[in-house]
């Protein structure tokens, strides 16, 4: 790859100032297991694959989609503007393969977040959108035309049924985002939890950027509860399986126990007394300082086993860190 191209996510590069990156030293990270990786792309960018039955997944390596072909049409879960018109490419690839229709009837939001809806225009103003309330609500305050707002809505649960089969949707609290749903295909043993567990991976910057921290940690516990052999989370390049999100499960526990110990043996008063009046800079040494030891065993058990284990896992123990003082009270000290 020539030097001033910079790959930002598969498939999309940016264009930088060879002097720029000659004058940086960018860090070295562990490499990434194999078990990471998912398929290669086609020559337009993206992998269509049978889940199960007529169920079929779509990535370009660094997001995910899902469609359903129905003798009635396809219901598509999500779509993501780096997928794009490739999403009905990978229909139209199906659809003539299998002799079924092509249109896309019904379209199935996730969660609120452009980058996993941005390309719903693109599907025109006959299909029938399905999310959260709280989805509905959340894109009427933002008005972005590239994300139509839901025309059937639900609070809590919801059975869609589409050319003789049911998807079941629903909503067991705030994790990623305030209305992120569970879509589960219980005739295709399939799951999609968009943003809460990458299968193969570490968790992206700040803990996937969740706003509820505890609701998170407890959504694959959730996502357990089904029953289901096939896992769709929204990221990268393969789908995931129960063992992923087991695995998923223990490296959080393994990351909230390291920072309950940080907590219990970092002394904050050193780096208050180093810096004075500048509170704002004891904190920052002092919270740096036991996230980074909090995150170092980490990185040493995950290294070789998810991918980018040592990427974000400063930012990500930090979050935790803060949630485990703030939602629940822990490491808090009461003056005497």
């Amino acid at each position: 790859m020539p030097d001033h191209l910079i790959p930002v996510m598969a498939g999309h590069l940016v264009r930088a100032d060879p002097g720029f990156m000659s004058t940086i030293e960018l860090p070295e990270y562990a490499p990434v297991p194999q078990s990471a990786t998912g398929p290669a792309l086609n020559e337009h960018g993206y992998y269509v694959g049978r889940v199960e039955r007529n169920l079929y997944w779509v990535t370009d390596g660094g997001y995910q989609a899902a469609f359903l072909t129905t003798a009635d049409g396809v219901v598509l879960f999500d779509a993501p503007p780096t997928i794009g018109h490739n999403l009905q490419r990978a229909i139209d690839e199906i659809a003539a393969a299998n002799g079924v229709p092509n249109k896309v009837t019904h379209l199935v939001y996730s969660h609120h977040h452009a980058d996993h809806i941005g390309a719903s225009s693109l599907f025109g103003p006959d299909v029938v959108r399905i999310g959260h309330a709280e989805t509905k609500r959340l894109l009427a305050r933002t008005g972005d035309p590239a994300r139509p707002a839901p025309d059937l809505t639900f609070d809590t649960k919801h059975a869609l049924e589409v050319g003789g089969e049911t998807v079941n949707l629903a909503w067991h609290g705030s994790n990623h985002t305030p209305d992120n749903i569970y879509i589960h295909l219980p005739g295709h043993e399939t799951l999609m939890l968009i943003d809460v567990v990458v299968p193969g991976w570490a968790s992206f910057a700040a803990f996937n950027v969740n706003v509820d921290v505890p609701g998170s940690i407890a959504a694959p516990d959730n996502a357990l509860d089904y029953p289901w052999k096939h896992f769709i989370g929204g990221h990268l390049g393969r789908l995931g399986t129960r063992d992923d999100l087991t695995l998923h499960q223990h490296y959080l526990a393994d990351i909230v126990d390291n920072v309950r110990t940080a907590l219990a043996t970092v002394d904050p008063m050193p780096f208050y007394a180093r810096y004075g009046d500048n509170v704002w800079a004891a904190v920052k040494a002092y919270l740096d300082t036991a996230s980074a030891q909090a995150a170092a065993p980490v990185v040493e058990k995950y290294s070789g086993v998810l991918g980018a284990a040592d990427v974000f896992i400063t930012s990500t123990v930090f979050v935790i860190l803060e949630s485990l003082r703030l939602d629940l009270g822990e490491g808090l000290y009461i003056h005497p």
